[in-house]
């Protein structure tokens, strides 16, 4: 039914850890996934001989040696045997909720996106254990933190699905953001599934950014990958600019609001005008977040 892929870092120290966690979450799905493992970095391979996954390691890099994203979204496609296909970081861990939310979904092409729980693990799980996904889903909770603007860590779609991807390299600014646009702009529907799929972000450090500026993963890629959409915040676009909420009762279209006005008219505005909306659009983000954040922190108040 659906086929993960995704790019490994080297499996050592912490990061090994957390992405073998990963995989075995995966693993554990029912039904079984297929699962295609992109890249020659230290300890790839000998993981996917060990859990019986398939192996890719020819992939196209840049210069500090940082994967291209297109190369990987077109090959892993034509590789798939499932209809459906996942993008996930290797540190993502998924519970079955995967399932329940695809199988709601009644919209032909579309984009599954969602929040992620950021939690603290330096710990190996035993998915052999009875009961480890109620004792993880438990320490999660009441451990997690949400990001004020989270990021995307997961794409789910129907195979064979064309995105005109620029060159962007994983793990760096912009990519998943622009994937919302860009799904949008190709009349694709976006679903924000947070209120049914549980995602743990296994959080860890950010040290193997080239010439890393700040405490995450800005640094000369992050601008590479903002260069191939101009720098516009236009092109930016978060899981508000979802069209659709999966819901435990459904699938449901979003109410029109001041912010979809926004959205169709960059959508309706052909790409050489947009230099003239950048200063409008920035101007919605700002007002459209700032309202986010006020409604978060009185939500706390009354809490």
């Amino acid at each position: 039914m659906l086929t993960i892929f995704t790019i490994p870092k080297p499996f050592i120290g912490h990061i090994g850890i957390i992405q073998r966690n990963a995989i075995k979450s995966w693993l554990d799905l029912t039904p079984k996934c297929e699962i295609i493992l992109y890249g020659d970095e230290k300890g790839i391979k000998e993981v996917a001989d060990e859990y019986g996954l398939i192996h890719e390691p020819l992939i196209r890099k840049n210069h500090f040696g940082t994967p291209f994203l297109n190369y990987v979204f077109t090959h892993a496609q034509q590789k798939a045997k499932n209809d459906i296909v996942c993008y996930c970081n290797a540190d993502i861990i998924f519970f079955n909720e995967v399932f329940t939310a695809i199988q709601k979904i009644y919209v032909k092409n579309y984009l599954i996106v969602g929040k992620r729980w950021d939690v603290e693990m330096t710990f190996s799980l035993d998915t052999s254990k009875k009961g480890w996904k109620q004792e993880l889903f438990s320490y999660a909770r009441d451990n997690h933190t949400i990001q004020d603007f989270p990021g995307m860590d997961y794409f789910i779609f129907p195979k064979k699905m064309v995105w005109d991807m620029p060159p962007f390299v994983v793990g760096r600014s912009g990519w998943d953001n622009w994937m919302i646009y860009n799904a949008r702009r190709l009349g694709i529907s976006v679903i924000d599934a947070s209120h049914v799929i549980k995602v743990i972000h296994q959080n860890h450090s950010y040290n193997h950014v080239p010439h890393q500026k700040g405490k995450e993963w800005n640094g000369p890629e992050s601008k590479e990958n903002l260069n191939l959409i101009q720098g516009r915040q236009m092109y930016l676009w978060k899981l508000v600019d979802a069209d659709w909420i999966l819901a435990p009762e459904g699938l449901m279209k979003k109410p029109f609001s001041l912010r979809t006005f926004e959205q169709v008219l960059v959508l309706s505005t052909p790409q050489k005008f947009h230099i003239f909306l950048e200063p409008l659009f920035r101007l919605g983000h700002i007002a459209t977040y700032g309202m986010i954040k006020l409604r978060r922190l009185f939500k706390q108040e009354l809490g």
